[in-house]
């Protein structure tokens, strides 16, 4: 019998438009800044689901020391080293081809990048019927293990088995199988109660958002959980960076007592993009702003990006990247599918122009206040398709506070120093924002977007 092993080891909404009001065609965009009069007393959600008291204690949570791959003829086996027993559930998806491993929550001490598996040349490669797989916390009191796989596989066992030592281990086995036949078994799966369920964030019914009183920003911290978003050697990963930041802005806009203000996620958890999304519209934002980071091949690129949404991406680089950003839901092993309203009457064309002329009109500002504070990127200013920006009724931005790939960007991301500089400039930008609106100075949208020619829509109640 002919057996290889490779080891993996380390130390321990709102409503659209609610009503229709026949008043909003006749209105500039006051409804993106401030809730509609028919919108009092919509339920906003909590900063982030809190752990709660059916999640169990970390010190009683089982622990994954390590994780290996074996192979057996035509048997390919995923073996992760547990301290104790756990209850999987496993099951199949396409688009791409992938094995889902639901578990109760588990501490993970092992390091994500073992999963990449590499040639000797550095290269992406691949074990037997695994050419990657990656885990992590999904949601309170839930993990995750996603293995994405080189061909049709079938789910042979998986189950927590004690080893001739007795130490606890969960083993998944896979056998190679014929592609009519991975279909199938995809359908059964999407059938299945252990098919993903689009998450949802728990929301806090005693928490009001008072309409006409203080603005409510949205920051969305890029990634959690699962999903790391951008990884580079020696450098703590993308959803760590940008859960620190979005916490530091959040903490100065409240202090400064302007802004109500609401995180998508406050902890290491995963958030859909179309999650993302509803929780700016529930609670009735009238700004969503979206923290990355980002890394690339060539170290010499630096500095932060803003971006907003459009149909035509700016570059063949934003293209990229948005194509990059919207498979999330993908990475944490749910289906990437767009929500679409289904809503294409007037006023829902008027609002969502409106909403993207006041995106690009907080674009310009924070750029250029950004550009008397830190280093940006030489085209600071870029569009695409981003999924989390397309609410219509929520002016919407995404903030690549830098790129870990540059050794410049990777340092300072990581100090308190440098993020509290870059929170504040991102909240005299937010201050700079809605001063005029809260004013009532609302033409400026127009003859911004006029003076940027035609980039971003003009309502049609303006011409």
């Amino acid at each position: 019998m002919r057996s290889s092993t490779a080891f993996f080891r380390v130390g321990a909404g709102r409503s659209l438009w609610a009503g229709r009001r026949v008043a909003l065609a006749l209105t500039l965009f006051a409804g993106c800044l401030y809730p509609a009069a028919g919108q009092q007393g919509a339920q906003a959600p909590a900063q982030a689901a809190s752990d709660s008291a059916a999640t169990a204690k970390p010190a009683e949570m089982p622990v994954v020391t390590g994780a290996r791959i074996v192979r057996q003829d035509d048997l390919t086996r995923l073996v992760f080293d547990l301290s104790g027993p756990v209850t999987p559930r496993a099951f199949v998806m396409s688009g791409p081809n992938r094995v889902i491993v639901d578990l109760p929550e588990v501490i993970f001490q092992i390091d994500q990048s073992v999963g990449q598996i590499k040639t000797s040349r550095g290269r992406p490669g691949s074990h037997g019927l695994i050419s990657s797989f990656r885990f992590g916390r999904l949601a309170p009191g839930k993990a995750r293990i996603i293995v994405d796989l080189t061909d049709p596989a079938r789910i042979a066992r998986v189950e927590t088995e004690v080893d001739s030592e007795g130490a606890q281990r969960l083993v998944l086995e896979l056998t190679r199988t014929d592609a009519e036949s991975f279909a199938q078994a995809v359908r059964d799966s999407a059938r299945d109660a252990a098919a993903p369920q689009p998450l949802r964030v728990e929301t806090d019914a005693a928490r009001q958002i008072a309409a006409g009183a203080k603005p409510v920003v949205v920051i969305d911290p890029g990634h959690g959980g699962i999903d790391t978003g951008a990884i580079r050697p020696g450098v703590p990963f993308e959803k760590d960076l940008v859960l620190d930041f979005a916490r530091a802005l959040a903490e100065q806009l409240r202090q400064s007592e302007r802004y109500q203000v609401v995180l998508t996620r406050d902890e290491d958890i995963f958030v859909p993009l179309g999650e993302r999304v509803r929780i700016a519209q529930m609670a009735q934002a009238q700004l969503l702003v979206s923290v990355h980071a980002d890394t690339m091949r060539a170290p010499g690129v630096s500095g932060a990006t803003v971006y907003t949404v459009s149909e035509k991406a700016s570059d063949r680089y934003a293209a990229k990247l948005a194509e990059q950003e919207n498979l999330a839901d993908q990475i944490a092993g749910f289906d990437a599918k767009e929500e679409t309203s289904g809503v294409t009457d007037i006023l829902f064309d008027l609002t969502r122009r409106e909403t993207r002329a006041y995106s690009h009109l907080f674009a310009r500002t924070l750029v250029s206040v950004w550009k008397e504070a830190g280093n940006l990127n030489k085209n600071p200013m870029r569009s695409a398709g981003f999924h989390v920006l397309k609410a219509p009724d929520v002016p919407s931005i995404l903030l690549e506070i830098g790129y870990l790939s540059s050794a410049h960007d990777a340092a300072q991301m990581r100090t308190p120093e440098w993020r509290e500089k870059a929170a504040s400039t991102v909240a005299r930008s937010i201050d700079s924002f809605f001063e005029p609106r809260l004013r009532g100075h609302t033409a400026d949208v127009n003859q911004a977007s006029e003076r940027d020619g035609g980039g971003t829509p003009v309502a049609a109640a303006n011409k």
